[in-house]
């Protein structure tokens, strides 16, 4: 009917910036192609750097009807959205939740989503804070690595990745907080957002001979965070 479903690459943004290739001015091009009179709206899409399952209506009423659909299930505890993740590193447990608070925070020139683990109601009323949930369960681990399955029930900016890093199993390809997980003797640890400045991820020469990748092309390695599936009424 009025639903089209998309798999959107990695690094493609919803809405771009004048002249920036982007879904949206992807759209017209896509609704002449397919022969359809209507435009398109976007329902839910992953966030740039994530890959998957971009779900699109021609149907303004639709739109307004799923997207409040999808509000109100996280509001009843339900997880309308799944994403699959590679990390690097595996869970110490094989299911479950990751709870913290994310705002963003000043850093230099660039603003970070940072957690904050313990958020005082003020702050949280304040908006200054948003207390996050993210019900996560393994998969499959291999090699130092593993498969996970995501399903948040808020929607934060680089929720995922903050809350990945916070198992200490930062996405492959995360290339914005990995740098927040440290390791000594080959046990991981947390450092703060101050003390862990962005940078390229660090992988074992082992998992670059894996991925056949050389130092130099680690920072073209795509975010491997991909929306799988969305539950729809």
């Amino acid at each position: 009917g009025a639903l089209l479903a998309l798999n959107k690459p990695p690094g493609l943004p919803v809405l771009g910036q004048p002249g920036e290739l982007s879904l949206d001015a992807m759209l017209p091009v896509l609704r002449r192609r397919l022969g359809l009179p209507a435009e398109f709206h976007v329902v839910k899409s992953p966030a740039r750097q994530c890959s998957g399952l971009v779900l699109l209506s021609s149907c303004y009423h639709t739109t307004k009807k799923l997207q409040q659909f999808f509000t109100k299930a996280r509001q009843r505890g339900h997880y309308p959205a799944t994403y699959c993740a590679v990390t690097v590193g595996v869970p110490a447990e094989a299911e479950g939740e990751i709870r913290t608070g994310l705002r963003w925070q000043q850093q230099g020139d660039t603003a970070v989503v940072v957690p904050v683990p313990a958020p005082g109601r003020h702050s949280l009323a304040r908006k200054e804070v948003k207390s996050t949930l993210t019900r996560y369960r393994v998969l499959g681990a291999r090699g130092g690595c593993a498969l996970l399955q995501l399903q948040p029930k808020t929607a934060f900016p680089e929720q995922l990745q903050v809350h990945l890093t916070l198992l200490l199993c930062p996405a492959l390809g995360d290339h914005e907080h990995s740098s927040r997980v440290g390791s000594v003797l080959g046990v991981p640890f947390l450092l703060t957002p101050e003390a862990a400045p962005t940078r390229t991820q660090v992988l074992d020469k082992e998992l670059l001979s894996r991925l056949g990748l050389s130092p130099q092309q680690l920072r073209h390695l795509p975010l491997h965070i991909h929306l799988q599936e969305l539950m729809l009424p």
